[in-house]
């Protein structure tokens, strides 16, 4: 059985965990002292820890050695994916962590039927994201962003946008030793002008195949195209 794994802002030689990451390792996973664990700081470096101590509310650690973690892709990769309906937004944060993403950034387009994103959803995403990252053995957890609107997105240096009306495919235009931006719309999908818009800003319209793919399952598609299809 792999070991466990927990979030610390901080790999130092002796940790003290409270909260959501004391409550899982105690009442969850029975930690008790002389058990070890992997511990992660969000940014690439992890490290195995011994739990010393365990009261109520709080885990003490010992940390034995630290080394750098290396599951991230050679290259960033940001995810820009429209606001969406119901929960679908943090089925896509889960998935979009597990593939490998380092920002996901949600946005605002002239078709999305979710016009905001309030604080304690971002919040919640973010714990998402953590949680993800935490399952699936990386060590960096990728940034969850406020919503911003379309227009404000900058300039890429590569970028691809899902458009079901092209032919073109992306691994005939993926250069995987650029930072990658990659581009979903939303259920009622993206305007002429948005993906004009985006084609200006270095994104290329490819397929993501000839069957129309729900709003939450495109996103996934496409980022599968390049962690997934690439082996990264």
């Amino acid at each position: 059985m792999r070991p466990h794994r927990a979030f610390v802002q901080e790999l130092l030689p002796e940790i003290e965990l409270g909260g959501l990451e004391a409550h899982h390792l105690v009442d969850v996973l029975r930690a008790k002292a002389g058990d070890t664990l992997t511990v992660f700081d969000g940014r690439g470096l992890e490290g195995r820890a011994t739990v010393v101590q365990v009261t109520q509310g709080w885990v003490r650690l010992r940390l034995e050695e630290t080394w750098t973690a290396r599951k991230e892709t050679p290259q960033p990769i940001t995810l820009y994916v429209a606001l969406l309906k119901g929960d679908h937004l943090a089925e896509v944060v889960r998935a979009a962590t597990e593939l490998g993403a380092s920002q996901i950034v949600p946005i605002l387009t002239q078709h999305c039927v979710v016009r905001e994103m309030g604080e304690h959803k971002l919040l919640r995403l973010r714990r998402i994201a953590l949680e993800a990252a935490k399952q699936c053995e990386r060590s960096v957890v990728p940034e969850v962003t406020p919503m911003r609107p379309l227009k404000d997105i900058p300039t890429v240096e590569q970028g691809f946008v899902a458009h079901p009306r092209v032919s073109r495919r992306l691994r005939d235009a993926y250069d995987p030793e650029k930072p990658t931006a990659l581009l979903t719309g939303p259920e009622g999908g993206l305007s002429e002008a948005e993906i004009g818009l985006l084609e200006q800003r270095g994104f290329t319209p490819v397929t993501l195949g000839p069957r129309i793919l729900r709003a939450e399952t495109a996103p996934i598609a496409l980022l599968s195209l390049v962690t997934a299809g690439e082996g990264i």
